[in-house]
């Protein structure tokens, strides 16, 4: 067994334009504040870090690396989720998504798929050069707007959409075994790859690929009704990355799982800040424990009630007081009595 790091925290949902959130050495110093020992950057949010920079220079590299340890924080993981979004987008949503690319390709979703891809290009030679093991991102969906086969679904729609999917992403898959880092897609409605299901016809069609591996996020899986706990006993071996995030699930006699297009605080299924919602976190943490996860446990703060600042000083504590130093030895030892393989075989009436 080996023991989880942590307390990390995603800073997509606290970067912004007032300090200290809008400098990297401003909000890591903000997270050490509030106790985080770890930090996981979006790599689109060039107030915290240049990507293609990154990508090209080691000793910018070492810069960020620097500015952190100055802090008291260090790197877990890059993120990429809203470029890996736009790897793959149904026209239903692009004009939706064509916020989340540079605006030299909006408008033009071949340039933006193709801009895409080399910022996915750019994370694997970033992270290799930040000496990070592994990367966060998002599949992006072809086959999203059929998940409901309402009318029927024609014959091979899905597998056509899981073949182009596979399609596009198996030359970043090796792109990012080159660079010797996992790429972990977060299991996440609105994603072609959501449960898993769709993240096994998605690695069938990539080969198995060693470097297709999933961000563990328990929230999301809680909203979709889908057993958490057993996820981990199934896909562990693939579990590379770990946001801790809290939901609860509340149906009534007028709304359940879909939630009837209400806003966030009134759904049937909402995002709570750390300790408010209903997921078993020392289930969670028991099992990874397990199971050997060293990787960290990164707050990805979501709450349509709290507050992010009260949220983001109560997440620490709260991952801390989950983590589990792993057992060394077992706790029968002192009872050990010594017994060579000769005995043993007495013992089994093996040699009279």
């Amino acid at each position: 067994m080996k023991t989880i790091k942590g307390p990390a925290i995603f800073l997509a949902q606290f970067a912004g334009d007032a300090a200290p959130f809008d400098s990297l050495s401003g909000i890591a110093r903000w997270a050490a504040g509030h106790g985080y020992k770890g930090v996981q950057i979006p790599s689109w949010d060039a107030r915290l870090i240049d990507l293609r920079k990154a990508a090209e220079s080691k000793t910018y590299c070492d810069e960020v690396k620097g500015i952190l340890g100055e802090a008291g924080v260090e790197l877990t993981e890059l993120s990429t989720h809203l470029q890996g979004q736009l790897v793959a987008v149904h026209p239903t949503y692009d004009l939706a998504f064509d916020g989340f690319a540079a605006p030299q390709v909006r408008g033009n979703p071949q340039a933006r798929q193709a801009w895409a891809v080399e910022q996915l290009m750019l994370a694997a030679q970033a992270s290799r050069n930040l000496g990070l093991k592994a990367h966060a991102t998002f599949s992006g969906a072809l086959a999203w707007p059929f998940v409901y086969p309402w009318p029927q679904r024609p014959a091979g729609l899905v597998e056509t959409a899981f073949g182009e999917l596979a399609k596009r992403w198996r030359p970043i898959l090796d792109a990012f075994d080159e660079a010797g880092v996992d790429l972990c897609y977060e299991i996440h409605p609105g994603e072609d790859l959501h449960d898993g299901i769709t993240f096994e016809m998605f690695l069938e069609r990539v080969g198995n690929h060693p470097r297709c591996n999933i961000l563990y996020d328990p929230s999301h899986f809680l909203l979709q009704q889908l057993d958490y706990l057993a996820f981990i006993d199934i896909y562990r071996k693939r579990i590379r990355m770990f946001h801790v995030k809290d939901a609860e699930f509340n149906p009534s006699g007028r709304q359940g799982v879909y939630s009837g297009f209400q806003p966030w605080a009134e759904r049937a299924g909402r995002f709570r800040s750390l300790g408010d919602g209903q997921v078993d976190f020392g289930g969670i943490f028991s099992k990874l424990t397990q199971y050997g996860f060293d990787g960290w446990a990164v707050l990805e703060w979501e709450c349509c009630i709290k507050d992010s600042e009260q949220g983001a000083a109560e997440g620490a504590p709260f991952i801390a007081s989950h983590l589990i130093k792993a057992v060394e030895r077992a706790f029968d030892d002192f009872a050990a009595s010594g017994i060579d393989e000769a005995a043993n075989r007495v013992l089994l009436g093996l040699d009279r």
